[in-house]
């Protein structure tokens, strides 16, 4: 008899615990597919601490990261419909809903991630102290398909120089890579973007040490000059091992990108999941403190950019009228 009342009450507390809260019906859960990119790089970082913030705040969701080979994969992956949200990088993403170089894409935003101030690194030890002292070296530009190729492509063409003429350019399989080629000197520089950027960690922390190399001041204004969508950004004190001094640099805004036909619903329950949860996200990784409902207003194109479900809660909120 006891034996029975347990078994029984524990499936009416297995029931209770799957049943929705108004009506007493289980409610399915909703797998996404989330692109990233290659180990070691900043995407499946922040990939999988979304994923990991986002199944906590809505036990209805189920996030699944995906390594992808970066940005430049992931938004044909969503236009055709085999990812349902991807990180991607702020050059892409312009290219891709400007129509630059393909057709236009008709993807949406879902939330503007970190802003990304673009930069070399190099050994302490190294003679390299500019831009131009790096001409004519090997010099690690990311991961194939990433975004950091494109970031580093306007950067360097807006003071006049060629990525694939005036450097020797090396492309990476995986994104991890780069640190120890700079430390075993194959490459003379790693470019990388953003704040906590593993590649960066990674050598700032190394027992050498390491030196930035960004645009100076002259060099930001005829960049910005030429190519209006990157901004000046600076990279805070401390945000990387050793780093004592602010860097002024200047990069764009990665975002989580949709596929265009996500649902509304979808798209609003993720919204109001990860704006309600932006605390928590920012105390798991510190360059998520940056992915806010606000920013993605301030970051966007312009806000018909944004899904119709995540511009719905934005209005809820108050950030968008």
């Amino acid at each position: 008899m006891n034996i029975t009342w347990l078994v029984c009450a524990g499936v009416l507390l297995l029931a209770g615990t799957a049943a929705a809260q108004d009506g007493g019906k289980p409610i399915p859960k909703t797998t996404i597919s989330l692109g990233t990119a290659t180990p070691g790089g900043g995407f499946p970082l922040y990939g999988g601490a979304f994923a990991e913030v986002m199944n906590e705040a809505d036990p209805t969701l189920s996030i699944e990261p995906r390594n992808t080979k970066g940005s430049n994969e992931n938004i044909p992956l969503l236009e055709t419909g085999q990812l349902d949200i991807a990180l991607v990088a702020g050059e892409p993403s312009y290219e891709a809903f400007m129509g630059i170089g393909r057709p236009r894409t008709n993807l949406k935003i879902l939330t503007a991630m970190y802003s990304n101030p673009g930069m070399f690194v190099v050994r302490a030890d190294s003679p390299y102290r500019t831009i131009r002292d790096l001409v004519g070296k090997p010099i690690a530009f990311g991961a194939k398909g990433s975004g950091l190729p494109i970031l580093s492509r306007y950067v360097l063409d807006g003071i006049g120089l060629k990525q694939d003429e005036d450097f020797k350019s090396v492309y990476l399989d995986h994104a991890g890579d780069g640190p120890a080629m700079v430390l075993d000197g194959r490459v003379a520089a790693l470019w990388g973007a953003g704040i906590g950027w593993p590649g960066f960690t990674t050598l700032a922390g190394s027992p050498g040490g390491a030196r930035f190399i960004a645009p100076d001041s002259s060099e930001i204004a005829r960049i910005s000059a030429k190519h209006s969508f990157l901004k000046p950004m600076t990279v805070p004190a401390g945000s990387y091992p050793n780093q004592t001094t602010p860097i002024d640099a200047l990069g764009s805004w990665s975002f989580i990108l949709v596929r265009a036909d996500l649902a509304d619903e979808v798209a609003y329950r993720l919204a109001r999941s990860l704006h309600g949860a932006e605390g928590a996200f920012c105390r798991k990784l510190a360059q998520a403190c940056e992915t806010t409902a606000v920013n993605t207003v301030a970051a966007v194109p312009g806000v018909e950019l944004i899904h119709p479900g995540v511009l719905k809660y934005f209005r809820e909120i108050g950030v968008v009228k």
